[in-house]
Order: C-alpha cells, then structure tokens, then sequence
C-alpha cells in the first residue's frame, strides 16, 4: 500500500504542540521561531508567512495587555486535517473586544487583532476562568506526500 493510499485510509488525528513563554521582548521572536519550525515540520508551508505574522501579533498583545508580570504565556498549534489553528493563552483579566472599533489613524498601535483577522480564515477570543485564549484558524493545502497518487 502507497503512502498516499495510507494517508487517505487513517483516521485524521489531530497533531499539537504547545511551549511557553517568559513575559520578555524576545520572547516573541521565540514564538515565531517556535512556529515556524513546527509548521514547517507538519509540511503546511503554504499559510507559513500569515501564521508567523499572527503570532508576532498575538504574542505582542499578549505581553502588552495580558501577562502579569512574573508570568508566561502559552503559544500552541493543533492540525486537524488541513485546518492550523494557532493558539496565545495569557493569564491576564483584560476582557478583549474583537469586535472593537477601527483604530485610530493617528496612533501607531491598536491594529494587531484587525490585521489577525485578515489574514486568518477565522478568528476567536475564549474567555477562561484566568485569562483568555485568543485563536486564529488558516486553512492550508496537504503537504505533497498525502496529496494523492499523481506523486507517485
């Protein structure tokens, strides 16, 4: 049996990874390091640019108005099918409003989650009992080796 014969035959089970982050500057160059290498690995690199440019954006917000000082953040990707939902989880108690209104044009801040949403293909704001989770979901193409037979 080929690979791609595999791959249409199993189940789809969610891969994810997750790693934390200390409340610093260059942590963000971390997370998207982080995610780069782990998009990279699954093979979905056509949505690679727009995921790093989220969590640049996320990882940000979450530093600027979610972690308490002393605490970290948590970034986490999950594929389920061709689907890469990115995941930053901050402890802090700021209520977001995705929904908010335009930014305004003078200020050099406050476009981070419009910018998220346009180039996601879905965007969310969990509340939890400490902190948020604020997602993006991209849909993305199969990597080559489950794309189909004509690889073959």
């Amino acid at each position: 049996m080929s690979d791609a014969q595999l791959c249409r035959r199993w189940p789809l089970v969610p891969l994810s990874r997750a790693r934390r982050f200390p409340r610093s500057r260059a942590s963000v160059r971390d997370a998207r390091a982080f995610v780069r290498e782990v998009v990279t690995d699954w093979g979905h690199i056509d949505r690679l640019d727009d995921i790093t440019l989220c969590v640049s954006e996320l990882a940000t917000n979450a530093l600027l108005h979610g972690v308490p000082p002393g605490r970290e953040y948590c970034v986490s990707l999950a594929l389920e099918g061709s689907v890469i939902r990115l995941a930053v989880r901050d402890s802090g108690d700021r209520h977001l409003n995705i929904d908010g209104p335009e930014a305004d044009l003078d200020v050099c801040s406050g476009r981070g989650l419009r910018l998220a949403r346009e180039v996601a293909d879905d965007l969310g704001v969990t509340q939890e009992v400490v902190g948020k989770i604020v997602w993006v979901a991209f849909k993305s193409v199969a990597p080559a080796e489950c794309a189909g037979e004509a690889a073959y």
